[in-house]
C-alpha cells in the first residue's frame, strides 16, 4: 500500500459518521407533505350526485373570476405609504369575497332540500382548513402555495353547496 492511500484512508476514518444539516428540514418536508396530499385529494375521483359538469365548472369559473377580479382591485387600489400588498390582505379581501358568494348562492338554493344531513358539518370542516390556512399565512406571509389552498379551499366549498342542494330529478 502506497504512502498516499494509507493517508486516503486515515483521512476517511478520521471523518465523522454522521453529518447534521445546516437548517431545519421539516419545514420543507411538511410542504411537500401537504402538496402531495393535496394533489391525491384533487387526483380523486368526484362522487356522482347528479350535477351536471357545466354547473360546475360555472360555479368554479364563478370563484376563480372572482379571486381575480379581487386581485385586480387590490392591485389597482392606492396603496397607503406605498406599503406592498402582503399576502394576508389578499387572503381578507378573497375570504370577503368567497363569502359574499357563498350567502348569495345559499340564498338562491334555499328551497331546494339538501340531500344529505351532514353538510353544514362539512361545510364548518372547510372553513376550519380556511382558519388553518389564514393562521399559516401570518406566519409564512409570502407562502404563495396558501394561498392557492385557500382558494381550493373556498372552491371545495362551493361544488359541497352546490352538490348538496342539487334537484333529485338530476340524480342518476
Amino acid at each position: 500500500m502506497s504512502n498516499s492511500e494509507q493517508k486516503l484512508r486515515q483521512t476517511l476514518t478520521q471523518l465523522p459518521r454522521e453529518k447534521m444539516p445546516e437548517r431545519d428540514l421539516w419545514q420543507g418536508i411538511e410542504l411537500g407533505i401537504e402538496r402531495q396530499e393535496m394533489k391525491q385529494n384533487t387526483e380523486q375521483k368526484p362522487v356522482k350526485t347528479g350535477v351536471k359538469p357545466i354547473s360546475l365548472a360555472a360555479s368554479f369559473a364563478i370563484v376563480a373570476i372572482a379571486g381575480w377580479l379581487v386581485t385586480q382591485q387590490l392591485t389597482t387600489a392606492p396603496i397607503e405609504n406605498n406599503a406592498p400588498l402582503t399576502a394576508q390582505q389578499l387572503a381578507e379581501a378573497l375570504s370577503t369575497q368567497h363569502q359574499s358568494q357563498r350567502d348569495n348562492l345559499l340564498v338562491s338554493l334555499k328551497d331546494q332540500p339538501a340531500l344529505t344531513e351532514d353538510w353544514q358539518q362539512q361545510l364548518a370542516e372547510l372553513d376550519g382548513a380556511a382558519n388553518a390556512i389564514k393562521a399559516a399565512l401570518a406566519q409564512d406571509p409570502n407562502n404563495t402555495a396558501l394561498l392557492k389552498m385557500l382558494q381550493n379551499v373556498y372552491q371545495q366549498q362551493m361544488s359541497l353547496i352546490e352538490r348538496v342542494h342539487s334537484p333529485k330529478w338530476r340524480q342518476i
